[in-house]
């Protein structure tokens, strides 16, 4: 992972891409995990078998919020989290769109554009993000979302 920038810093960048991840391989298995740990079983998603036979997409296929649920994940790896925070909270999002289905074996990875940063009064930075969610070799993105990150710097503290 790289650092960003200093979150005094960062405020420069408003405009700019500021990182952009590795390609995430979706595997069957990931796909599973996120059905069990979310208690939702729909054979779209984990049954290759049947999906391969009656979905529309002819595989099984990643969840809408498990695409989202990657931004985490994403944001390390692209290296949005300044260089001098401690602490980095996601905040929420002000809109998400779910684009293109993630079919299992494809490649995922985001790119993130800062759109604001500002100082709160707790000392707190606020980032918004655009985050695109890319499938390797296709032109319409799993995803497109407005991500918001509070990011503390020594001495400011989220509680």
């Amino acid at each position: 992972m790289t650092s960003a920038a200093p979150v005094e810093a960062m405020a420069s960048r408003i405009g700019q891409e500021v990182g952009v991840s590795r390609w995430f391989t979706v595997d069957q298995d990931h796909i599973d995990q996120f059905a069990r740990a979310t208690h939702d079983l729909d054979w779209m998603h984990i049954d290759p078998v049947r999906a391969k036979a009656e979905s529309p997409f002819g595989s099984t296929m990643a969840f809408g919020f498990q695409t989202l649920s990657m931004l985490a994940h994403f944001t390390h790896d692209a290296g949005l989290w300044p260089e001098d925070a401690v602490h980095g909270i996601n905040y929420g999002l002000n809109r998400v769109r779910f684009m293109a289905p993630v079919l299992e074996g494809k490649r995922i990875r985001a790119r993130f554009t800062l759109k604001s940063y500002d100082q709160r009064p707790d000392g707190a930075y606020r980032g918004v993000y655009d985050a695109v969610v890319e499938i390797e070799g296709e032109d319409k993105p799993a995803m497109v979302a407005e991500w918001i990150g509070l990011f503390y710097p020594t001495g400011a503290s989220p509680v």
